[in-house]
Formats: C-alpha cells, sequence, structure tokens
C-alpha cells in the first residue's frame, strides 16, 4: 500500500492525538530493548575486575603479575602493559567501527534486525573470550563484544525512542542508561563473588555476559520492528499493526499513524542522505552542540574510571578483594543517579538535568 493512500484521519484534523498510555506490551518491549545496555554495563564493569585478578594475570599477562610482587608502596606503573591496556581498548576501538556501520544497517534493515545482530555476535564474543586459551583469542572476544555493542548501542536507543508514549519517552529511553549501570553493578558484584574460586574465576566472569546477551538475543526474537523502521521501509500494513500492539487495540492510533506517514514522507523526499544533510548550515548548532556534549562526556574521564575502578583501587593500595568491593560501591552510587534522574527527566526536562550533572561534575572534579 502506498504511503498517501494510508492517510486518513477520521477527526478531521492533522494533528497528533495519541493517548500516549503505557501499556503492559510497550513496557516488556521497551525492557527487551533496554536489556542492550545491560551486556554493554557488563562488560564495562567486568573487564576491569579480571585485569586485577591474580589467574588471569599469570596465564596472559606474568609481566604484570611480576611488577606487582615486586611493586613498593608506590604501585603506580605496576600495570604498565600495552598488551593489557589493548585487551581493554580493543573493545572500544571495534565498538568504533561497528557504530559507523550500524546506522546504515538499522535504516536498511531495521531496528529489530540490528539489535538481534548485535546479540549475536555478543554472545559468540561471550564464548571466544571465556574458552581463550592465548591472548590473540581474547583479545578477537574483546573485539567481537565491542562489535555486538557498537550495533546494540545504536539502535537501542532509537527503538526505545520509537516506541515509547511522548509522554513517557525521556524515562524510557533512560531505561537504557539504567540498565547500563545495572550491569556495571552486576559484573563488579560477580567479580567479588568469582574471585575467590581461583584458576577459573576469570572465565566465569566473563562468560556470565553470554546470559544477558541470550536473554536480549531471545527477546528481540518476539518483540515487533518499530512503526517509523517498517514505513521507511515500506511496511505500512505492518506498521500500522506494530503501533496498534503497543498503544493498545482500544486506543485510537489512527492520528498518530498519519502522522508518522507524514514525517516518513517528509524523509523519504529528501533526496540527500542524513550524514550529507546534518552537515548544512542550518543544522550547524545541533552537530556542533551533540558533539560537544558526547565529547566533554568522554572527556571527562568516566569511561577510563568505569572500566578500570579495580585497577585503580589497587594503585592507591586497596588489596584484591577492597578494589572490586570499591568498584561495586561506585556503580551502585551510579545506578541510585540513574534511577533518580529516569523518575525527574520528565518532570524538571532534560536541560535541568544537564545544568545539575554539569555543575556536580565540575564540583567533583
Amino acid at each position: 500500500m502506498p504511503l498517501s493512500a494510508a492517510i486518513h484521519d477520521n477527526n478531521g484534523g492533522t494533528e497528533n492525538h495519541c493517548d500516549g498510555k503505557l501499556t503492559p506490551s510497550v513496557v516488556i518491549i521497551c525492557i527487551v530493548a533496554a536489556s542492550a545496555g545491560l551486556i554493554f554495563g557488563y562488560d564495562i564493569g567486568i573487564s576491569g575486575g579480571v585485569t586485577s585478578m591474580e589467574p588471569f594475570l599469570q596465564k596472559f599477562f606474568p609481566s604484570v603479575l611480576k611488577k606487582m610482587a615486586e611493586a613498593t608502596p608506590n604501585q603506580y606503573c605496576i600495570f604498565d602493559s600495552q598488551l593489557l591496556t589493548l585487551f581493554t581498548s580493543s573493545f572500544y576501538l571495534s565498538g568504533l567501527v561497528a557504530s559507523l556501520l550500524a546506522g546504515r544497517i538499522t535504516i536498511a534493515g531495521g531496528r529489530k534486525a540490528t539489535l538481534l545482530l548485535g546479540g549475536v555476535i555478543f554472545l559468540v564474543g561471550s564464548a571466544v573470550g571465556g574458552f581463550a586459551t592465548n591472548v590473540a583469542m581474547l583479545i578477537l572476544g574483546r573485539l567481537l563484544l565491542g562489535f555486538g555493542v557498537g550495533f546494540t548501542n545504536q539502535a537501542a536507543p532509537v527503538y526505545l525512542a520509537e516506541m515509547a508514549p511522548p509522554s513517557y519517552r525521556g524515562a524510557l529511553v533512560t531505561a537504557f542508561q539504567f540498565f547500563l549501570s545495572g550491569g556495571v553493578v552486576v559484573a563488579s558484584l560477580v567479580n567479588v563473588f568469582v574471585a575467590p574460586l581461583g584458576a577459573i574465576s576469570w572465565r566465569l566472569a566473563i562468560g556470565i555476559a553470554a546470559v544477558p546477551a541470550a536473554v536480549m538475543t531471545l527477546g528481540v526474537l518476539f518483540i515487533p520492528d518499530t512503526p517509523t523502521s517498517l514505513l521507511q521501509r515500506g511496511k505500512v500494513n505492518e506498521a500500522r499493526q506494530s503501533l496498534i500492539q503497543i498503544r493498545g487495540t482500544d486506543s485510537d492510533t489512527e492520528p498518530e499513524f498519519n502522522e508518522l506517514i507524514r514525517s516518513s514522507q517528509a524523509t523519504q523526499g529528501n533526496n540527500r542522505g542524513p550524514y550529507a544533510k546534518i552537515f548544512e548550515r542550518r543544522y550547524r548548532p545541533q552537530l556542533v552542540m551533540s558533539m560537544a556534549i558526547s565529547s566533554c562526556q568522554q572527556l571527562t574521564g568516566i569511561s577510563a574510571v568505569a572500566f578500570y575502578a579495580p585497577v585503580l583501587f589497587r594503585s592507591i593500595g586497596f588489596g584484591s578483594n577492597g578494589a572490586l568491593l570499591g568498584a561495586a560501591i561506585l556503580g551502585g552510587v551510579n545506578l541510585g543517579s540513574t534511577v533518580v534522574s529516569t523518575i525527574l527527566v520528565d518532570r524538571v526536562g532534560r536541560r535541568f538535568l544537564f545544568l545539575e550533572g554539569g555543575i556536580q561534575i565540575l564540583i567533583c572534579e
């Protein structure tokens, strides 16, 4: 069915009259999609823990373990190993490459397909890392994990934004960050509990990542693609059914559906690709702000702290268990603040949270 033929507004108007109910269907669907953040957070939290476990270092990085044994009270350089750094950073390197490809795949194949692809790749990466017998195999597993997260991190927030009712959009999109923070906490606790298990501790820590990945991947098989994505690919009837499923059969979805069709037509009518369009002069403020916000957030060093928290605690003199517990507490604080922002985001607005968060970071730094 052509998009133009599908447009009809029983109310005779052009406004979007969606009642915005938060149905059980949309909650379940969004939880499945947001769980992509769980696998990302788990991998952030787990890497710092395993790199501080002696059985892991003994097998793959014995030179680091030797430095630890010979260290004086000033321990800042005991983890100075380019190979050990590659183990951690390879995750981000492959994630960067995947994110450059994921945008196109998300448009061409849909949000659901991208989530599924990322979940499968992450599952394979977890298995390769958990059964690693040498450094090359270990880093290959990390590269696969990065590819998986690169795809899911692109698709999940878009999926959540397109599925959520307008009045709940901020909270449901924030659910991705909530699951990410939760993944960090879970990983930190796993590190604490498996560390005393000796030689298999690091294998369990890395391999357990397959559990949330499997849950997300299986869940994605049973959720619909977003109406916007389906319309972009010309699947009008499927888009209508998807919207009815998430809004409820008793809701008047026609005004919202017509609005989605108009937006899709406007997008398809643009002969220039989105990557060319965003560089136009009129979009320059949005481009600059989006790049500045993302870049400055990373330049605060938060990702380095998240990845290397146990290592940082070890470097300032904490014992192995104390370092892992400190990382768990750090993750718990992050999770708690995410809950607060989820509650407030649709009440006080995004701008207020940016200002408050920025001031708080500035004071703490």
